[in-house]
């Protein structure tokens, strides 16, 4: 269908005001389901240690992001009620509420069920009593030449006032008293971080290393006589705050801002559950939180630790290996004849990023037939191939522009680095716009084929061009030929790299100009068809469903009888089943052993389906505030492929979560008798068949 950039819903129905779920539970909700593959026990041992890990360093993101950035603008009146109808105080106060009963869930499964499965496997986490006298030696050794020399220890007292204790950092809290006066201190020392956070006493046996610390704490405070002592941890606001109408370079904008980061307010202090009153006071006082700020814990603190133990080479007790399949193009034929004879869609990690994508990038760096590379960078790896080859095609001569995304939150720094390495190489490196994230994955490779004609090879992907996340994380890549694709690619960069004001494309929806605008004419499309009497469906899947008005418009489709299918990862602000608003709407969730992160979206369109991957989830800052772009997929086997995919999630026989209208989540499980499909699994084993069938 054709789209109008500046098509505006339909008149508005009358919707009920409670008919959205509030974002920051949501969020709570879907760090729950990853928690609840911790707990799985059918799961491999150290599987489930990485996930404890992945649920601790999660929920600090979220701390530092989403709670700091709502206390902010509550601090700054900026606050307003949510869409969920909740006050800016409710939402922060039921976020403590989920938050703190998740902690304490997260650190008994680790206490009661992991921790003692993993010491069944000869692999122990110890605390520093229960370590054998030669291990504690060990240690002494270690602790004398390797910690001891790094430590800081900083007492408080008139002449010393309290420490900064920086965002993340893992800290003990000393009571310290003078035998000869009789006075007591406290006094602060910094778990080193550069340190691992659990230190191997004797082979497979570790004990946190604050542990090791405490043990050694007379060495640090000679003469006095050391009290107490508590692991204590703060999380501070570390959100990052540009202004776009800044005189000076961005780049130079983003470093000075890095260094402020450190000093955001604090909004999360975690203690163990031993801590006494009077540190606790003392702290609480210094750091200036109240007591939901506060999280008890049974100790050990700072879970995310646990990736390296999840590291250890026991690839019994991990999800068996796996190799990506590289029949997705050939391997003895030039990559662009392939991609020129067809459309080629790759699914990463089942289908190869190397043999694909980063293929693409090497092999148009070293082809004497390439003359130019154009690229948007989001996110990469420290050695990435991808960089490298962009270098060597600029150092070759060849024209190479990089839109690089510096605020890619946690990455400004890689980002800054590779801008500069890039420029000094001689690309192109252009910062995007002022006030919009560059957020599509985009590749632009122009090549003059043996005929002298121009040809313009594209790569439109839903996933970040980084070699190591392109192995966990679960995304769809579109390389093609097509003129129209190329002719709207080309003018999209245009876009970027200049003043064009491109608002319409022949397969592409871009935001922040057509993108939701495009969804909506699309829902509103099977909306008339089902009223016509045609075949009508929307299928979605996504990382998160927040935008009100998409949300709106499905909430319209639902209420006309069409059918709604939604595959999201992480947040979902719509309610599925409610009676007269979403009676048709299904929720799914699939978490597993790689992290979804495509985004496809696919209305019947009247039995000839159309169907749109891409790098948008449907959230306000992706619509309006980030370039991203959809691509339709036109081949008729492709489009089957990953309808296909979609109704598989949707099954009622696969392994997934269910999301309730009042917000609560179900993990499916397989009736008796019943062996459930889990989609990851699946798509491993038809990728290794169509290898060897190959």
């Amino acid at each position: 269908m054709t789209v109008n950039p500046g098509h505006l819903p339909r008149a508005a129905e009358a919707l009920p005001d409670d008919r959205f779920l509030d974002r920051e539970e949501s969020w709570l909700r879907f760090n729950q389901r990853v928690l609840e593959l911790a707990e799985d026990p059918t799961l491999p041992l150290l599987e489930r240690v990485r996930f404890l890990s992945i649920f601790a360093s999660n929920l600090d993101e979220f701390f530092m992001v989403r709670v700091a950035g709502l206390a902010r603008r509550m601090a700054t009146g900026l606050a307003v009620q949510s869409a969920s109808g909740r006050q800016p105080r409710e939402v922060l106060q039921r976020t403590g509420e989920v938050a703190h009963e998740l902690m304490l869930r997260h650190a008994a499964v680790f206490r009661d069920e992991v921790q003692p499965a993993l010491g069944d496997e000869g692999i122990d986490i110890l605390r520093w009593d229960e370590l054998a006298e030669t291990e504690q030696e060990r240690l002494r050794r270690l602790f004398r030449d390797r910690i001891y020399p790094v430590l800081t220890p900083l007492v408080v007292d008139s002449a010393h006032p309290f420490p900064y204790i920086s965002g993340l950092s893992l800290n003990l809290a000393v009571i310290v008293r003078d035998p000869e006066t009789d006075a007591t201190m406290f006094a602060r020392v910094k778990v080193p971080p550069l340190l691992p956070r659990f230190i191997e006493a004797s082979p497979d046996r570790f004990t946190p290393l604050e542990d090791v610390i405490a043990a050694h704490l007379g060495q640090l405070f000679v003469g006095m006589e050391v009290v107490e002592h508590h692991a204590f941890r703060v999380t501070r606001n570390q959100d990052l705050e540009i202004d776009d109408d800044i005189s000076e370079g961005l780049l130079q904008a983003l470093e000075r801002e890095l260094l402020r980061r450190r000093f955001g307010p604090v909004v999360r202090l975690e203690v163990e559950e031993s801590i006494s009153a009077g540190v606790l006071e003392l702290l609480t006082s210094e750091l200036a939180v109240d007591e939901g700020q506060i999280y008890r814990v049974v100790g050990p603190l700072d879970l995310g630790g646990l990736a390296a133990i999840a590291d250890l080479d026991r690839p019994e007790l991990k999800y068996p290996p796996f190799v990506p399949s590289k029949e997705a193009l050939p391997e003895d034929a030039s990559i662009f004849s392939a991609i020129r004879e067809r459309d080629v869609l790759v699914h990463h990690p089942y289908d190869s990023f190397t043999t694909t994508v980063q293929r693409l990038i090497e092999d148009a760096a070293t082809d004497p037939r390439v003359l130019a590379i154009k690229q948007t960078l989001y996110r990469t790896s420290g050695d990435s191939p991808i960089v490298d080859a962009l270098m060597a095609a600029a150092e070759a001569g060849k024209q190479v522009v990089v839109v690089v995304e510096l605020k890619a939150r946690f990455d400004e720094r890689a980002n800054i680095a590779w801008a500069r390495k890039l420029e000094t190489a001689g690309c192109h490196v252009v910062y995007g716009f002022v006030g919009l994230k560059t957020h599509c994955k985009l590749a632009l490779i122009v090549r003059q084929d043996a005929e002298g004609q121009l040809r313009r090879y594209c790569h439109i992907g839903t996933g970040n061009y980084h070699p190591k996340t392109a192995r966990l994380y679960e995304d769809f890549g579109l390389l093609t030929a097509d003129p129209e694709v190329g002719e709207d690619v080309s003018a999209l960069f245009n876009h970027l790299t200049g003043y064009s004001r491109q608002s319409s494309y022949h397969r592409l929806l871009v935001a922040p100009n057509s993108l939701r605008s495009g969804l909506v004419q699309r829902i509103e499309h099977e909306i008339d068809n089902h009223r016509a009497g045609h075949p009508a469906r929307i299928r979605i899947k996504c990382n998160s469903l927040v935008d009100e008005v998409i949300i709106d418009a499905l909430y319209r489709a639902s209420r006309a009888g069409v059918p709604v299918d939604v595959w999201v990862r992480g947040i979902c602000a719509l309610r599925p089943g409610v009676p007269g608003l979403s009676e048709t709407v299904r929720v799914r969730s699939v978490l597993g052993r790689f992290l979804e992160h495509s985004r496809v979206f696919a209305f019947e369109n009247g039995g000839e389906p159309e169907v749109w991957i891409g790098s948008a989830d449907l959230m306000h800052r992706n619509l309006d505030r980030r370039v991203e772009a959809l691509v339709t997929v036109t081949d008729r086997a492709q489009r089957d492929d990953l309808l296909a995919l979609l109704d598989r999630a949707m099954d009622e026989g696969t392994h997934s979560w269910a999301l309730d209208a009042d917000g609560t989540w179900t993990r499916l499980t397989p009736r008796p008798g019943e062996i459930m499909l889990d989609i990851q699994t699946h798509l491993v084993k038809s990728r290794r068949w169509r290898t060897v069938d190959g």
